[in-house]
């Protein structure tokens, strides 16, 4: 517990232990993964396991801690296959989440999109374009951008070490097409890249 609750913005410590203090799971905070900020697996042998990545934001490691352990507890009282992120985890996400939200626990400036976000929670907080910007200025600082906050022909550079230029919106994703091959991708408008100078050559 200590080194998990290290991770927590302090004043929740106590009540996340409380909600894990009689479950028999394992909770792990591992190095960054690209794809994902947590993850809950459930194995053949009937262990849990929930996975956090290492942060440096406590806000956005509570939030991510409590996503997971809703998916945790829709196991436990659910009998039949449910969806991932259906109603029954929403609402369980909603019920685990409400007594965190205050401004002994939460920034008032990180409230109300927070209160938001969980009317109807997403898959993924960075989803949730609003949210995710509030969140940044609690992440460490850094030189990277939302893809939804640059100019259409902007050069930039994905995390898979890539350069791309930002074209026009598509519903939800933005298409941008990849220097190196010309071919066309889709990048969520929430999506933070490193914008490349057009004289700063690419090693």
């Amino acid at each position: 517990m200590s080194s998990f609750s290290s991770y927590l913005p302090e004043n929740a410590r106590a009540m996340c232990f409380d909600l894990i203090k009689d479950h028999k799971i394992t909770i792990r905070v591992v190095n960054p993964r690209r794809t994902k900020h947590g993850d809950f697996r459930k194995f053949p042998d009937g262990r849990s396991q929930i996975t956090l990545n290492k942060m440096e934001n406590p806000y956005r490691f509570l939030i991510t801690f409590v996503h997971e352990w809703a998916h945790w507890l829709v196991i436990q009282k659910s009998n039949f296959r449910t969806q991932p992120h259906g109603n029954l985890w929403k609402q369980t996400f909603k019920t685990l989440m409400l007594p965190f939200l205050n401004d002994q626990i939460f920034p008032e400036l990180l409230l109300q999109p927070l209160a938001r976000h969980m009317k109807s929670p997403k898959a993924t907080l960075d989803a949730d374009t609003a949210l995710a910007v509030v969140l940044k200025k609690y992440d460490p600082a850094n030189d990277k951008s939302f893809i939804f906050e640059l100019e259409s022909g902007t050069r930039f550079m994905a995390d898979n070490g890539k350069t791309y230029i930002l074209g026009h919106l598509r519903r939800k994703r933005y298409a941008c097409v990849q220097e190196a091959t010309g071919r066309t991708y889709l990048f969520a408008a929430h999506g933070e890249v490193q914008v490349v100078n057009n004289d700063k050559s690419i090693e």
